[in-house]
């Protein structure tokens, strides 16, 4: 039988994405709402492995959610595609007492929490935040909607501007 988990860390890795701030948030407060201690690991993987993760409460994410990027940072670890890495990473959640991970990001973060969970038997689960829609099962990720729609409204503003100035060739 399984163990409760009672103590999680939320990290975000890989390219940031619209909507990751509002995920976090949304993490922290349903994760304190159920009676766990929430952990905020700066920096993805990376911050894992270099130990910088910090204890997060309700007001830790308090207007944060009109905000883009992602307030724990992101980056891509070399550290964690090695076990040497991944096991410093593992010693480091222990020591906290750390017992599940919430992962926004994509295809290879995913592929990254399922390594480290298959090697140190820590559940992980992976909210999609990607504006690569590179998420098997999902048709929808945090950020692609947003991406897509400021893309289209940049376009359309090139385009209305040419059209005024009369450049637009076919």
């Amino acid at each position: 039988m399984k163990k409760k988990v009672t103590k999680i860390g939320v990290l975000t890795s890989g390219g940031d994405s619209p909507g990751m701030n509002a995920c976090i948030r949304a993490v922290v407060r349903t994760g304190i709402f159920h009676g766990l201690e929430v952990f905020g690991i700066m920096r993805g993987y990376s911050g894992m492995v270099e130990d910088d993760i910090i204890p997060m409460e309700s007001k830790s994410v308090a207007n944060i959610i009109q905000r883009g990027g992602t307030i724990l940072k992101t980056s891509r670890s070399k550290d964690f595609f090695e076990y040497e890495g991944r096991k410093k990473a593992y010693n480091n959640l222990k020591k906290r007492g750390i017992d599940g991970l919430v992962i926004i990001g994509g295809d290879g973060s995913f592929k990254g929490a399922q390594q480290f969970s298959n090697e140190f038997d820590i559940p992980c689960i992976g909210l999609p935040g990607t504006i690569d829609k590179d998420i098997a099962g999902t048709d929808f990720t945090i950020g692609f909607d947003t991406a897509v729609n400021t893309a289209v409204e940049a376009i359309d503003k090139i385009r209305d501007t040419a059209d005024a100035r009369q450049v637009i060739y076919y």
